[in-house]
Parts: structure tokens; C-alpha cells; sequence
């Protein structure tokens, strides 16, 4: 369907065009008409799909821009998500001039937030930890919230954002419509379901082949000894201009950083500690291509937009499965193909084997040749090493 054909403003129509759309993905097919109509939508969605125009065009067609209180909100788990998503909005909105967006989350200053917020806006983009801190000063009036949209909800509330969310929602006496977009139905997505939703209209959609990512998937046996050499090698050897690091903790991310930076690799680390303004430095120069290596925990997951990822590596194995889908992801991106590496030891190879089958990836053994400069494949029969497949 394009979106020329879809009923909404002209000044949407016009923003559409502006940012290049023309045919609308699946989810924003089924999710807009649906959505426009004031229903609530529970949708099984890819990360990709374009989730943010699904939601967003409906709320910015029922916003009232006469009013400047609050009138709808959209929960996302991690700050650079909302930044992402209120970017979006904003580009939705270019031609309504009087409907305003304001984003607030934790790392970045509070008062500045307020002071936003006192200005007066229509939508709100929030993780959830921060909008409670200002409803809790009482520098938002969310009595005439209607719409609430939960944006990656098994992720949110997977992180522990379960009894906020609920407060949240409870908060909201004028609410008309709870829409929630996810990855996978968790159990925690179906209570808050349960317990909020009328008549939800169910909305599924698998990845479109041609827009899967196309990333070669390997892994490799190494050990405790060996790991950072073998890391180093990875991204010698490929000749990786641009590569994400993958770790579980902070400790080792920062670590791991400083071991790179004395093996004279230009490297960077990303983690929740760092403050917004660092975190957002750091990522401009990872775009701009001055940092060659950005080594992160999974806080950088999700909400990250760079198009041209080499490589990812996997330096310590994830922790929850669906992690491993939402690293590798940052690679292949924008019709491009792209490499993931999965670093394991001897120990952890029934735990990565239950990794792989459970989010239904296949990943090729590696192993390096006799003078240690390339790595070569084991033979593994029928491997599509093209294929990522989502893990719902």
C-alpha cells in the first residue's frame, strides 16, 4: 500500500514524501488504519520494520496542536531509542508546526527536561525510570494523556521497568488506547495485555526476506588466555575499519578498551555509566569513522543507527538470548552484508549451542590457519551462513 493512498493529513503526506517513504512496510500497514481508528494493538514486530512511523502517524493525526498538555506518550527502554524515536516524530511533524515533541531520560540534565515540559507538548518520549522522577516533582501533567505507546516492550520490561510501567499506565485516568510493539510476546508483555488492553487487535510480522540482514555468522573456541589476542587478530586480519565489541559487564568493557588502546587500535567504550553528552560524543565519532573500534555493553544495543558496521564481535557471550540478536544486528544494515564472531571457551559450548538454536541462528566454526593470520571454516553441512532469522 503507499502512502498516498493512506487517509491522514496532507501535512503527514508531505512529511512522508520529505523523508523519502513512499510504500508503507507490513507493520505500518496493518498497525496505522487500526491504530487511527482508536484501538488498542498488541504487534509482533522485527526491530526494522518501521515500528516508529506504525505509531507514530497515528498519534500525530489525533493530536489536538490547540492544546499544549500532553496528549500522548511512548515508553522506550533505552535512551537512545527514545532520542530515535523522537527524532522521527519530529520529521513526521515538520509540517505541523504546532505539535511538539519532548524527549526526557535518565544520564541527562533534569531541570532542562522540566523546563521543556513547562513549555508545553503534545507528545512525550520517555524511558521509564525518568518520566516517573517527573511526575514524581510533579513537572508533567499527564491528566490528558490518552494514547500510551510501549516501544521494544519485552525488552522494557525485561529490564525491570515492570511495576513503573504499571504505575505509569495507572497514573494515566484519561487513557483511550494502549498499543504495545515487540519483538517476541513475552509473559510480561501478555500480563500488562491482560491487565490493560480491550479487544487488542493482534497485529504478527515475520522479516521480509529481502530487507533480512545479510551477515555471516561464526564462532569461535578460544580461552581465557588467548581472548584478547584472537580479538585483535579478528579485526587485523579482516581488515575492519568499523567494528562493535560486544561485552556483558562495565568492568570488562572498560578494560577491554584500554587493552585495545595499548595494542594501538583507535577504540572507545560505551556503557550506562558514561553521561549523555559523552555517550552522544562518542557515537558521532564512531559514525564520523574517527573511532575504528566501539567496545560496548547491550545498553548500546538497541537504538544505535549506524548503517556501515564491518563487523561485530561477540567478546564475551550474551547473557539472555535475544541479546544475541539485537548485537549482530548492528552489522548488515542498509542492504549491506556484514560479519558477527562469537568468541566462546570449552565451557561455555553447551550454553552457546543452546544460544544459537534458541534464536535460530546458525553460526560456521572457525579455527585459525598454522601461522595464526587467517581464520578458516570447519565443515558444517546444510548452513545458510547468510541467514538471521528473528528468535520469536
Amino acid at each position: 500500500m503507499l502512502y498516498s493512498e493512506l487517509k491522514c493529513s496532507p501535512e503527514i503526506l508531505q512529511a512522508v514524501e520529505r523523508m523519502g517513504f513512499t510504500e508503507m512496510t507490513e507493520v505500518q500497514e496493518k498497525a496505522i488504519p487500526v491504530m487511527m481508528a482508536g484501538k488498542d494493538v498488541i504487534a509482533k514486530a522485527p526491530t526494522g520494520t518501521g515500528k516508529t512511523c506504525a505509531f507514530g502517524i497515528p498519534i500525530i493525526e489525533r493530536i489536538n496542536p490547540e492544546s499544549n498538555k500532553p496528549q500522548a506518550v511512548i515508553l522506550a527502554p533505552t535512551r537512545e531509542l527514545a532520542q530515535q524515536i523522537a527524532e522521527e516524530l519530529t520529521e513526521l511533524a515538520h509540517f505541523l508546526p504546532k505539535v511538539r515533541i519532548v524527549c526526557v531520560y535518565g544520564g541527562a540534565n533534569i531541570q532542562r527536561q522540566a523546563e521543556k515540559l513547562k513549555k508545553g507538548c503534545q507528545i512525550v518520549v520517555a524511558t521509564p525510570g525518568r518520566l516517573m522522577d517527573h511526575m514524581h516533582h510533579k513537572n508533567i501533567d499527564v491528566s490528558g494523556v490518552t494514547s500510551i505507546v510501549l516501544d521494544e516492550a519485552d525488552e522494557m520490561l525485561n529490564m525491570g521497568f515492570y511495576k513503573d510501567v504499571r504505575r505509569i499506565i495507572d497514573s494515566m485516568k484519561a487513557r483511550k488506547s494502549l498499543c504495545m510493539f515487540s519483538a517476541t510476546i513475552s509473559r510480561e508483555v501478555m500480563d500488562i495485555g491482560w491487565l490493560y488492553q480491550r479487544d487488542a487487535e493482534e497485529i504478527s510480522v515475520q522479516p521480509v526476506l529481502e530487507s533480512q540482514p545479510k551477515i555471516h555468522q561464526y564462532k569461535l573456541l578460544t580461552t581465557g588466555r588467548n581472548k584478547l589476542a584472537d580479538l585483535a587478530q579478528i579485526i587485523i586480519s579482516g581488515e575492519y575499519k568499523r567494528v562493535m565489541v560486544f561485552c556483558n559487564t562495565k568492568f570488562t568493557t572498560a578494560i577491554l578498551t584500554n587493552q585495545l588502546a595499548r595494542l594501538n587500535f583507535v577504540v572507545d567504550c560505551l556503557h550506562g555509566d558514561l553521561s549523555q553528552s559523552d555517550r552522544n560524543k562518542i557515537m558521532a565519532s564512531f559514525r564520523e569513522g574517527n573511532i575504528a573500534v566501539l567496545v560496548a555493553t547491550d545498553v548500546a544495543a538497541r537504538g544505535i543507527d549506524v548503517d556501515d558496521v564491518d563487523a561485530v564481535i561477540n567478546y564475551d557471550v550474551p547473557g539472555a538470548n535475544e541479546h544475541y540478536t539485537h548485537r549482530i544486528g548492528r552489522t548488515g544494515r542498509a542492504k549491506r552484508e556484514g560479519v558477527s564472531y562469537l568468541m566462546y571457551t570449552a565451557e561455555e559450548t553447551k550454553r552457546v549451542d543452546e544460544l544459537l538454536r534458541l534464536t535460530r541462528n546458525e553460526a560456521i566454526p572457525v579455527h585459525w590457519n598454522e601461522d595464526h593470520t587467517a581464520l578458516i571454516e570447519e565443515k558444517v553441512e546444510k548452513v545458510d551462513k547468510f541467514q538471521i532469522r528473528s528468535y520469536f
